[in-house]
């Protein structure tokens, strides 16, 4: 199954704001833009990726994340991080409604295409599916299966609600570069040490990382 990517970012002045305590605020804006890149660039070259839809306002965001072949969005309803998922996949559906959908975390600079193929081709054998992040809490990846609407519930303890949903977890070893956001300074230190992509390691080069 071909999927396309939803990819929710915010404005990068207010995007990872817990991690400017580790990294200082000078740095953060950049760190925020190069885990999107990176996280961008290994999808598209997941075999089993059709296609990412970046959500955003970000103007210089936007532009680079164009440039690496992603289709961008704006943040139409303005209304958080799961409307801003439902809209990107409403837009993806729009051009193509019987496409097999999935919101992916831009935060995930350590992301291995043939890892995020596995995760998706779990996912296939399952109306909506969905990866816990590497604390166990969270989630990385929702999967919607063709005329299967994505119902987001991203945002704290949301394995749980994505559970409660009737999602399927998946359960996989193996993937856990597709687990590995970041939001503090652990886990930037977590994803740097599973090999993080070109941009954030450029932008990490040689930075203090608190830990916080």
């Amino acid at each position: 199954m071909a999927w396309t990517l939803v990819v929710p970012l915010k404005p990068l002045a207010r995007a990872k704001s817990r991690l400017a305590a580790a990294t200082g605020e000078l740095l953060r804006p950049g760190l925020a833009l190069a885990f999107a890149q990176d996280t961008v660039a290994a999808a598209l070259a997941c075999p089993s990726v059709a296609g990412v839809v970046v959500v955003t306002d970000d103007q210089l965001a936007g532009a680079e994340l164009s440039a690496l072949g992603a289709r961008v969005v704006p943040d139409a309803p303005g209304a958080g991080l799961n409307a801003a998922l439902a809209h990107g996949a409403l837009c993806v559906r729009a051009l193509r409604p019987a496409a097999a959908v999935a919101a992916l975390n831009a935060d995930l600079p350590a992301l291995r295409p043939a890892e995020l193929a596995r995760a998706l081709d779990a996912a296939a054998a399952h109306p909506r599916a969905f990866l816990a992040d590497a604390a166990g809490i969270g989630t990385t990846l929702l999967a919607a299966a063709p005329g299967v609407a994505p119902a987001p519930a991203f945002g704290g303890p949301s394995r749980d609600r994505h559970r409660a949903s009737g999602a399927r977890e998946i359960t996989l070893n193996g993937v856990d570069s597709v687990r590995r956001d970041v939001d503090t300074g652990e886990d930037l230190r977590a994803a740097l040490a599973l090999g993080v992509g070109p941009r954030t390691a450029a932008v990490a080069a040689g930075m203090l990382i608190a830990d916080r």
